[in-house]
């Protein structure tokens, strides 16, 4: 299983194969992580491998912007050759991008996120029993998130 993930302590990308490593060190801070929520050899996925949280969800693994590029660029073709009166090739163009979004859509694989850490866990035999993103999940991490960064920063101001 393939991991991609932000280093906890400065945020510099990371990426970890734990069926041949299980620990990873920053090259920036030199931040030490183990990856022992999960066992090396096992494809299935319980908990985050990075933190440990055991609320995951699954997307695909294809990048937005490539997907809003395909959009657009398909739109502007369209929108052009309308102009050049060249109808047949401007519904062509769109509906051609929507039949490449379809089979990318069905090629592409899943990857479960985390919801506290959003590590991509990719690589995993079967994503099935993960549901799809929930936003009030992702609020209550959020929030989370704020108040530790909040409480960080009052106990800042202390010292």
């Amino acid at each position: 299983m393939i991991v991609r993930f932000a280093c906890p302590a400065c945020g510099r990308p990371g990426r970890i194969d734990t069926t041949e490593h299980r620990e990873w060190q920053c090259p920036s801070c030199d931040h030490f992580l183990r990856t022992g929520h999960v066992a090396s050899t096992d494809a299935s996925l319980n908990v985050c491998a990075i933190c440990g949280n055991t609320e995951l969800y699954k997307k695909k693994g294809f990048p937005h912007w490539l997907g809003l590029t395909i959009l657009g660029a398909a739109c502007l073709a369209f929108l052009v050759l309308n102009l050049l009166y060249l109808q047949w090739w401007a519904w062509a163009a769109l509906i051609g991008s929507a039949v490449f979004d379809g089979l990318l859509y069905l090629w592409v694989p899943d990857v479960v996120v985390c919801y506290r850490c959003d590590a991509h866990h990719s690589g995993l035999e079967s994503s099935a029993g993960f549901q799809p993103f929930e936003l009030v999940i992702a609020e209550r991490y959020r929030q989370e998130r704020i108040r530790r960064e909040q409480h960080r920063a009052g106990t800042e101001t202390l010292r």
